[in-house]
Protein backbone atom coordinates (compact mmCIF):
# COMPACT_ATOMS: atom_id res chain seq x y z
CA UNK A 1 0.00 0.00 0.00
CA UNK A 2 1.45 3.40 -0.59
CA UNK A 3 2.19 6.04 2.04
CA UNK A 4 1.44 5.00 5.35
CA UNK A 5 -1.86 3.88 6.46
CA UNK A 6 -2.73 6.44 4.33
CA UNK A 7 -1.04 6.07 1.49
CA UNK A 8 -3.01 7.20 0.37
CA UNK A 9 -2.47 9.52 1.32
CA UNK A 10 -2.53 9.73 1.17
CA UNK A 11 -4.30 12.01 3.88
CA UNK A 12 -4.47 11.83 3.59
CA UNK A 13 -2.94 9.84 1.93
CA UNK A 14 0.12 11.58 2.72
CA UNK A 15 -0.29 15.02 1.72
CA UNK A 16 2.39 15.82 -0.40
CA UNK A 17 3.27 19.46 -0.17
CA UNK A 18 1.38 19.48 3.60
CA UNK A 19 -1.89 20.70 4.75
CA UNK A 20 -3.26 23.75 2.94
CA UNK A 21 -5.30 26.28 5.36
CA UNK A 22 -8.86 25.95 5.91
CA UNK A 23 -10.85 28.51 5.09
CA UNK A 24 -13.06 30.62 7.81
CA UNK A 25 -16.17 29.03 8.67
CA UNK A 26 -19.28 29.36 6.14
CA UNK A 27 -20.39 27.12 3.09
CA UNK A 28 -19.40 29.82 0.47
CA UNK A 29 -15.80 30.30 1.77
CA UNK A 30 -14.73 26.49 1.53
CA UNK A 31 -12.82 25.57 -1.11
CA UNK A 32 -11.04 22.43 -1.68
CA UNK A 33 -7.00 23.03 -1.23
CA UNK A 34 -5.90 18.97 -1.42
CA UNK A 35 -7.83 16.40 -2.39
CA UNK A 36 -6.67 12.22 -2.43
CA UNK A 37 -7.46 10.35 -4.98
CA UNK A 38 -7.22 6.60 -4.04
CA UNK A 39 -6.84 6.04 -8.21
CA UNK A 40 -6.35 2.36 -7.24
CA UNK A 41 -6.88 -0.88 -4.88
CA UNK A 42 -3.46 -2.44 -6.38
CA UNK A 43 -0.34 -2.75 -4.50
CA UNK A 44 2.51 -4.50 -4.20
CA UNK A 45 2.73 -4.33 -0.40
CA UNK A 46 0.76 -6.11 2.56
CA UNK A 47 1.10 -3.18 5.42
CA UNK A 48 -0.21 -4.60 8.64
CA UNK A 49 -1.94 -0.37 9.30
CA UNK A 50 -3.48 -0.31 5.58
CA UNK A 51 -6.86 1.31 5.81
CA UNK A 52 -7.83 0.18 2.26
CA UNK A 53 -7.20 -3.43 2.95
CA UNK A 54 -5.62 -3.27 -0.70
CA UNK A 55 -4.56 -6.33 -2.89
CA UNK A 56 -2.61 -7.49 -6.19
CA UNK A 57 -6.14 -7.20 -7.78
CA UNK A 58 -7.77 -4.22 -10.01
CA UNK A 59 -11.98 -3.33 -9.19
CA UNK A 60 -13.84 -3.12 -12.33
CA UNK A 61 -15.51 -0.76 -11.05
CA UNK A 62 -12.39 1.53 -10.50
CA UNK A 63 -12.28 5.07 -12.57
CA UNK A 64 -11.96 4.36 -16.02
CA UNK A 65 -9.10 6.88 -18.04
CA UNK A 66 -12.05 8.88 -18.91
CA UNK A 67 -13.77 9.25 -15.81
CA UNK A 68 -10.60 9.98 -14.11
CA UNK A 69 -10.27 12.97 -16.31
CA UNK A 70 -14.09 13.41 -16.28
CA UNK A 71 -13.39 14.04 -12.57
CA UNK A 72 -10.30 16.06 -12.78
CA UNK A 73 -12.97 18.18 -15.04
CA UNK A 74 -15.04 18.29 -11.84
CA UNK A 75 -12.92 19.38 -9.59
CA UNK A 76 -11.23 22.03 -11.90
CA UNK A 77 -14.29 23.61 -11.59
CA UNK A 78 -14.18 24.28 -7.91
CA UNK A 79 -10.69 25.10 -7.37
CA UNK A 80 -7.17 24.03 -8.46
CA UNK A 81 -6.00 22.20 -5.38
CA UNK A 82 -3.27 20.00 -4.55
CA UNK A 83 -4.71 16.49 -6.20
CA UNK A 84 -2.96 13.73 -4.91
CA UNK A 85 -2.57 10.19 -6.91
CA UNK A 86 -2.65 7.33 -4.25
CA UNK A 87 -3.97 4.15 -4.10
CA UNK A 88 -3.21 1.07 -3.89
CA UNK A 89 0.19 2.09 -4.98
CA UNK A 90 -0.56 4.42 -8.18
CA UNK A 91 2.43 3.52 -9.93
CA UNK A 92 0.76 0.24 -10.82
CA UNK A 93 -1.97 1.77 -12.94
CA UNK A 94 -1.25 2.10 -16.53
CA UNK A 95 -2.61 5.08 -17.18
CA UNK A 96 -1.26 7.42 -14.29
CA UNK A 97 1.03 9.58 -16.02
CA UNK A 98 -1.87 10.17 -18.78
CA UNK A 99 -3.58 11.45 -16.08
CA UNK A 100 -1.30 13.63 -13.86
CA UNK A 101 -0.70 15.28 -17.06
CA UNK A 102 -4.12 15.53 -17.52
CA UNK A 103 -4.31 17.07 -14.41
CA UNK A 104 -1.55 20.02 -14.48
CA UNK A 105 -2.57 20.85 -18.33
CA UNK A 106 -6.26 21.79 -16.16
CA UNK A 107 -4.13 23.68 -13.34
CA UNK A 108 -4.09 21.27 -10.83
CA UNK A 109 -0.92 21.10 -8.42
CA UNK A 110 -0.74 17.08 -8.85
CA UNK A 111 1.28 15.27 -6.44
CA UNK A 112 1.90 11.14 -6.03
CA UNK A 113 1.48 9.25 -2.65
CA UNK A 114 3.77 6.32 -3.24
CA UNK A 115 5.68 3.33 -1.45
CA UNK A 116 8.65 4.12 -3.48
CA UNK A 117 9.60 0.67 -4.29
CA UNK A 118 9.22 0.64 -8.31
CA UNK A 119 10.93 4.59 -8.07
CA UNK A 120 13.87 4.00 -11.07
CA UNK A 121 15.10 7.05 -12.93
CA UNK A 122 13.07 6.03 -15.30
CA UNK A 123 10.19 6.47 -13.41
CA UNK A 124 11.22 9.77 -11.83
CA UNK A 125 11.72 10.85 -15.21
CA UNK A 126 8.12 10.04 -16.49
CA UNK A 127 6.71 11.34 -13.20
CA UNK A 128 8.70 15.04 -13.45
CA UNK A 129 7.44 14.60 -17.07
CA UNK A 130 3.58 14.13 -15.88
CA UNK A 131 3.64 17.72 -14.03
CA UNK A 132 4.16 16.20 -10.70
CA UNK A 133 6.95 17.57 -8.52
CA UNK A 134 6.79 15.91 -5.54
CA UNK A 135 6.09 12.37 -3.99
CA UNK A 136 5.53 11.33 -0.74
CA UNK A 137 7.03 8.20 0.16
CA UNK A 138 6.57 5.77 3.09
CA UNK A 139 9.34 5.32 5.47
CA UNK A 140 7.74 3.70 9.20
CA UNK A 141 11.62 2.83 10.63
CA UNK A 142 15.74 2.93 10.05
CA UNK A 143 16.00 -0.32 10.30
CA UNK A 144 15.31 -2.01 7.04
CA UNK A 145 13.73 -5.18 8.82
CA UNK A 146 10.91 -3.24 10.81
CA UNK A 147 10.40 -1.93 7.88
CA UNK A 148 9.77 -4.80 5.73
CA UNK A 149 8.09 -6.33 8.60
CA UNK A 150 6.04 -3.70 8.71
CA UNK A 151 5.24 -3.73 5.21
CA UNK A 152 4.97 -6.95 4.64
CA UNK A 153 7.45 -7.09 1.83
CA UNK A 154 11.48 -8.14 2.59
CA UNK A 155 13.43 -5.82 0.53
CA UNK A 156 11.23 -2.87 0.07
CA UNK A 157 12.99 -0.76 2.84
CA UNK A 158 16.03 -0.97 0.22
CA UNK A 159 13.56 -0.43 -2.76
CA UNK A 160 11.97 2.06 -1.29
CA UNK A 161 15.41 3.70 -0.47
CA UNK A 162 16.87 3.39 -3.94
CA UNK A 163 13.40 5.06 -4.91
CA UNK A 164 13.78 7.82 -3.07
CA UNK A 165 17.50 8.69 -4.17
CA UNK A 166 16.51 8.01 -7.68
CA UNK A 167 13.88 11.00 -7.23
CA UNK A 168 16.16 13.28 -5.62
CA UNK A 169 19.05 12.54 -8.18
CA UNK A 170 16.08 13.96 -11.06
CA UNK A 171 14.90 16.37 -9.69
CA UNK A 172 12.05 15.62 -7.49
CA UNK A 173 10.86 15.88 -4.59
CA UNK A 174 10.38 14.06 -1.28
CA UNK A 175 8.10 13.82 1.10
CA UNK A 176 8.61 11.41 4.27
CA UNK A 177 5.19 9.82 5.35
CA UNK A 178 5.90 7.76 8.75
CA UNK A 179 3.65 6.14 10.50
CA UNK A 180 4.00 6.35 14.17
CA UNK A 181 3.14 3.14 16.40
CA UNK A 182 4.63 1.45 19.14
CA UNK A 183 6.96 -0.47 17.23
CA UNK A 184 8.35 2.30 16.06
CA UNK A 185 7.98 5.26 18.77
CA UNK A 186 11.66 5.36 19.80
CA UNK A 187 12.97 5.72 16.27
CA UNK A 188 11.24 8.67 15.18
CA UNK A 189 14.77 10.65 15.64
CA UNK A 190 16.55 8.25 13.80
CA UNK A 191 13.99 8.43 11.01
CA UNK A 192 14.33 12.30 11.03
CA UNK A 193 18.15 11.86 10.70
CA UNK A 194 17.77 9.53 7.65
CA UNK A 195 15.37 12.08 6.07
CA UNK A 196 18.05 14.76 6.42
CA UNK A 197 21.18 12.80 5.24
CA UNK A 198 18.88 11.87 2.07
CA UNK A 199 18.29 15.03 0.99
CA UNK A 200 14.45 14.68 2.11
CA UNK A 201 12.97 18.34 2.86
CA UNK A 202 9.60 17.32 4.18
CA UNK A 203 8.50 14.96 6.38
CA UNK A 204 4.76 13.94 7.87
CA UNK A 205 3.80 11.94 10.61
CA UNK A 206 1.02 10.06 10.54
CA UNK A 207 -0.92 8.80 13.89
CA UNK A 208 -3.07 5.76 13.40
CA UNK A 209 -6.49 5.78 13.14
CA UNK A 210 -8.49 2.84 14.18
CA UNK A 211 -9.57 1.63 10.40
CA UNK A 212 -9.23 -1.32 7.99
CA UNK A 213 -5.86 -3.33 8.58
CA UNK A 214 -5.44 -0.31 11.61
CA UNK A 215 -7.18 -2.03 14.24
CA UNK A 216 -4.72 -4.71 14.20
CA UNK A 217 -2.19 -2.60 15.21
CA UNK A 218 -1.15 -2.02 18.63
CA UNK A 219 -1.96 1.57 18.75
CA UNK A 220 -0.22 3.91 21.46
CA UNK A 221 -2.04 5.51 24.09
CA UNK A 222 -3.33 9.09 24.49
CA UNK A 223 -0.43 10.16 26.84
CA UNK A 224 2.28 8.68 24.07
CA UNK A 225 0.40 10.72 21.62
CA UNK A 226 0.79 13.77 23.42
CA UNK A 227 4.56 12.99 24.20
CA UNK A 228 5.60 12.12 20.57
CA UNK A 229 3.76 15.34 19.23
CA UNK A 230 6.02 17.20 21.61
CA UNK A 231 9.05 15.58 20.95
CA UNK A 232 8.42 16.02 17.42
CA UNK A 233 7.80 20.13 17.76
CA UNK A 234 10.56 20.33 19.86
CA UNK A 235 12.59 18.63 17.09
CA UNK A 236 11.03 20.62 14.21
CA UNK A 237 12.87 23.84 15.70
CA UNK A 238 15.75 22.47 15.68
CA UNK A 239 15.89 21.20 12.13
CA UNK A 240 15.71 21.84 8.44
CA UNK A 241 13.20 19.19 7.82
CA UNK A 242 9.55 21.12 7.33
CA UNK A 243 8.28 18.10 10.18
CA UNK A 244 4.19 17.97 10.56
CA UNK A 245 1.52 15.51 12.57
CA UNK A 246 -0.80 14.19 10.97
CA UNK A 247 -4.12 12.64 11.97
CA UNK A 248 -3.33 14.36 15.16
CA UNK A 249 -5.29 17.59 15.43
CA UNK A 250 -4.56 17.99 18.83
CA UNK A 251 -0.95 19.47 17.26
CA UNK A 252 -2.35 22.88 17.15
CA UNK A 253 -3.20 23.07 20.64
CA UNK A 254 0.27 22.09 22.30
CA UNK A 255 2.10 24.02 19.44
CA UNK A 256 0.58 27.00 20.76
CA UNK A 257 1.29 25.48 24.31
CA UNK A 258 5.05 25.35 23.46
CA UNK A 259 5.37 29.02 22.23
CA UNK A 260 6.10 27.55 18.45
CA UNK A 261 5.18 30.00 15.92
CA UNK A 262 1.71 28.16 14.16
CA UNK A 263 1.61 30.60 10.74
CA UNK A 264 2.46 27.89 8.36
CA UNK A 265 -0.57 25.73 9.57
CA UNK A 266 -3.80 27.08 9.85
CA UNK A 267 -6.08 24.35 11.56
CA UNK A 268 -5.58 20.77 12.92
CA UNK A 269 -8.40 18.43 11.03
CA UNK A 270 -9.14 19.90 7.81
CA UNK A 271 -11.29 16.89 6.66
CA UNK A 272 -14.46 18.60 5.34
CA UNK A 273 -13.08 22.19 5.48
CA UNK A 274 -10.21 22.25 2.51
CA UNK A 275 -10.31 18.62 2.04
CA UNK A 276 -11.74 15.17 0.74
CA UNK A 277 -11.03 11.91 -0.15
CA UNK A 278 -12.24 10.35 -3.68
CA UNK A 279 -12.41 6.65 -3.16
CA UNK A 280 -11.38 4.11 -6.61
CA UNK A 281 -15.03 3.63 -7.41
CA UNK A 282 -15.84 7.44 -7.30
CA UNK A 283 -17.24 8.02 -3.59
CA UNK A 284 -16.54 10.90 -2.08
CA UNK A 285 -15.80 11.19 1.89
CA UNK A 286 -14.46 13.52 4.21
CA UNK A 287 -10.90 12.41 4.51
CA UNK A 288 -9.83 7.89 3.96
CA UNK A 289 -10.62 7.27 7.75
CA UNK A 290 -14.29 8.91 7.97
CA UNK A 291 -15.72 6.67 4.92
CA UNK A 292 -18.98 8.51 5.43
CA UNK A 293 -20.39 8.36 1.54
CA UNK A 294 -21.22 11.91 0.60
CA UNK A 295 -22.27 11.14 -3.17
CA UNK A 296 -20.32 9.32 -5.76
CA UNK A 297 -19.03 11.84 -8.95
CA UNK A 298 -20.13 9.47 -11.61
CA UNK A 299 -23.47 10.13 -10.49
CA UNK A 300 -23.38 13.30 -8.48
CA UNK A 301 -20.77 15.97 -9.58
CA UNK A 302 -18.35 17.14 -7.55
CA UNK A 303 -19.66 20.74 -7.04
CA UNK A 304 -23.24 19.43 -5.92
CA UNK A 305 -21.32 17.24 -3.11
CA UNK A 306 -18.72 19.75 -2.18
CA UNK A 307 -21.31 22.70 -1.53
CA UNK A 308 -24.16 20.68 -0.75
CA UNK A 309 -23.49 18.05 1.54
CA UNK A 310 -25.37 17.85 4.60
CA UNK A 311 -22.20 16.05 6.32
CA UNK A 312 -19.83 18.90 4.75
CA UNK A 313 -21.84 21.73 5.95
CA UNK A 314 -21.94 20.37 9.91
CA UNK A 315 -18.41 19.84 9.67
CA UNK A 316 -17.83 23.24 9.00
CA UNK A 317 -19.72 24.49 11.98
CA UNK A 318 -17.22 24.11 14.76
CA UNK A 319 -20.90 24.78 16.73
CA UNK A 320 -21.57 21.45 16.18
CA UNK A 321 -18.99 19.40 18.00
CA UNK A 322 -19.93 17.87 20.88
CA UNK A 323 -18.18 16.71 23.86
CA UNK A 324 -15.14 18.10 25.37
CA UNK A 325 -14.33 18.86 21.84
CA UNK A 326 -17.23 21.41 21.60
CA UNK A 327 -16.48 22.92 24.73
CA UNK A 328 -12.57 23.39 24.00
CA UNK A 329 -11.22 26.63 23.57
CA UNK A 330 -9.29 25.31 20.83
CA UNK A 331 -11.60 23.87 18.66
CA UNK A 332 -11.39 26.30 15.96
CA UNK A 333 -7.75 25.46 15.90
CA UNK A 334 -7.61 21.82 16.20
CA UNK A 335 -11.08 20.31 15.74
CA UNK A 336 -10.40 16.70 16.68
CA UNK A 337 -9.99 13.47 14.78
CA UNK A 338 -13.53 13.21 13.22
CA UNK A 339 -12.45 9.57 11.86
CA UNK A 340 -11.21 8.68 15.71
CA UNK A 341 -14.49 10.00 17.06
CA UNK A 342 -17.01 8.26 14.27
CA UNK A 343 -15.09 5.13 14.47
CA UNK A 344 -15.12 4.59 17.97
CA UNK A 345 -18.57 5.50 18.39
CA UNK A 346 -19.46 2.80 15.15
CA UNK A 347 -19.67 -0.91 14.39
CA UNK A 348 -16.98 -0.50 11.41
CA UNK A 349 -13.68 -0.76 13.53
CA UNK A 350 -14.84 -3.94 15.17
CA UNK A 351 -15.73 -5.18 11.79
CA UNK A 352 -12.38 -4.92 10.80
CA UNK A 353 -10.12 -7.28 8.07
CA UNK A 354 -12.06 -6.53 5.11
CA UNK A 355 -11.87 -3.32 2.47
CA UNK A 356 -13.64 -0.57 4.31
CA UNK A 357 -15.83 0.88 1.18
CA UNK A 358 -17.75 4.24 2.06
CA UNK A 359 -20.97 3.76 3.50
CA UNK A 360 -23.89 5.24 5.22
CA UNK A 361 -23.94 7.73 8.51
CA UNK A 362 -23.04 4.88 11.35
CA UNK A 363 -21.29 6.89 13.73
CA UNK A 364 -20.64 10.44 15.63
CA UNK A 365 -18.70 11.90 13.53
CA UNK A 366 -19.45 15.42 15.50
CA UNK A 367 -17.99 14.00 18.52
CA UNK A 368 -15.41 13.90 21.01
CA UNK A 369 -12.25 13.22 20.14
CA UNK A 370 -11.21 9.98 22.22
CA UNK A 371 -7.39 10.09 21.74
CA UNK A 372 -7.16 13.53 23.15
CA UNK A 373 -6.83 13.96 27.10
CA UNK A 374 -6.97 17.31 27.16
CA UNK A 375 -9.55 18.43 29.49
CA UNK A 376 -10.75 22.63 28.45
CA UNK A 377 -11.36 25.29 30.54
CA UNK A 378 -14.22 24.54 32.84
CA UNK A 379 -14.86 21.52 31.38
CA UNK A 380 -16.70 18.68 34.24
CA UNK A 381 -17.37 15.32 32.25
Amino acid sequence: MDNNKHGQGGHPGGHPGGHPGAAAVGPKKHIPRIISWNSTFKCDLKCAHCYMDAQERESAKELSTEEGKMLIDQIAEVSKPVLVLSGGEPLMREDIFELARYGTDKGLKMAMGTNGVGITDEVAKKILASGIKKVAISMDSSSPEIHDEFRGVPGSWQKAIDGIKASIRNGLGVQFNTTVTVQNFDDIDNILNMAESLGVKDLHLFFLVPTGRGTEVEDITPEMYETMIRQVLAKSQKTNLDVKPTCAPQYMRIAEQMGIDMSRWSRGCIAGLSYVRIYPEGEVTPCPYLPIKLGNVLETSFKDIWENSEVLNKMRDFDNLTGRCGACEYKAKCGGCRARSYGLSSDFIEACGGLHEPHELEGDYLGEEPWCPYQPKGWEA
